[in-house]
């Protein structure tokens, strides 16, 4: 079995745009590593590539939900492991690109969930906040400390759905690669502010209005960068422009949460993005893997 290529880094670094490249060169085709992309109707805010994006080359595991649906890591796992089965049997190359970086270890890496084990990532929360939920659930526990998330998500996972799990997270179940995006931190900031204004040109306001029935049941709306800051708006706590501001802010600490992930847990073969000229990037990328091909 030929290497996965994983394509993973912040958001706004332009993943997808390598992706698809890359695919076309290889004859490969692209498995969705996002969390949000997975569902129906969030298309603006969940950044996801679009129709004329995905024509290029065979997407697979977008727009497979509906957004009342509680689509869980234990499914990811399970359907990217099927399709990476399929995939090989018909000798395809196979490109996994997103930025959860949970849902993509999970898949390539000897993770053992049980059936009804619902593990969140809590993007939404910070570390104060996951540690009053994980104190809510057992007062007098060991916490590991304040600043290691990994270990604080895990642990409220745990206690959430009070399952233990079997795990050897080191362990590869896959031959993989993985490839990092990167830019400047400064000007990755302000990427994604700019990213953000296009997405409420782009009417991203319309999007989640059409939407607004369905956060009484969804998950994924109260929890998504994008989605879940319009709840105080629809209530009238905040105002369109606060909202934008949020997302602003949620979007650069998340792509911060990000590189610690893809720092910690992967090893990850970093490249700094060339936006002037990405064709620059591609043709880096392209030669590390035909280098990596030959050894």
């Amino acid at each position: 079995m030929q290497n996965i290529i994983v394509i993973v880094g912040p958001t706004g670094v332009g993943k997808t745009k390598l992706s698809i490249e890359l695919a076309k060169k290889l004859d490969a085709e692209i498995i969705n590593g996002d969390s949000v992309s997975i569902y129906k109707k969030l298309n603006i805010g969940s950044a996801k590539p679009t129709k004329e994006e995905q024509s290029q080359v065979r997407h697979h595991l977008i727009d497979i939900c509906e957004p009342s649906d509680d689509y869980s890591v234990y499914n990811y796992q399970k359907d990217v492991r099927l399709l990476i089965d399929n995939l090989t049997k018909k000798n395809k190359r196979i490109i996994i690109v997103g930025g959860t970086g949970l849902y993509i270890k999970s898949a390539l890496y000897d993770y053992n969930f049980s059936k009804e084990f619902t593990s969140h990532t809590y993007d939404e929360l910070s570390n104060e906040e996951i540690i009053e939920k994980i104190r809510n659930f057992q007062n007098n526990i060991d916490l590991p400390h304040k600043n290691n998330r990994q270990r604080l998500v895990r642990l409220l996972n745990k206690l959430e759905n009070n399952i233990e799990t079997s795990n050897n997270k080191d362990k590869a179940v896959y031959p993989h690669l993985v490839i990092g995006l990167t830019t400047d931190r400064d000007y990755l900031y302000e990427r994604i502010n700019n990213r953000v204004d296009e997405m409420f040109k782009n009417n991203l306001f319309e999007e989640v209005t059409s939407l607004k029935e369905d956060y009484k049941t969804s998950r994924v709306l109260n929890s998504a960068i994008g989605y879940k800051e319009f709840i105080n708006y629809f209530s009238n706590k905040e105002t369109l422009a606060e909202v934008k501001e949020k997302i602003k802010q949620n979007s650069r600490h998340y792509a911060k949460r990000q590189y610690t992930f893809f720092n910690h847990q992967f090893h990850t073969n970093w490249f700094n993005v060339d936006f002037n000229d990405f064709s620059k990037t591609i043709n880096e990328v392209i030669a590390f893997l035909d280098k990596q091909e030959k050894i």
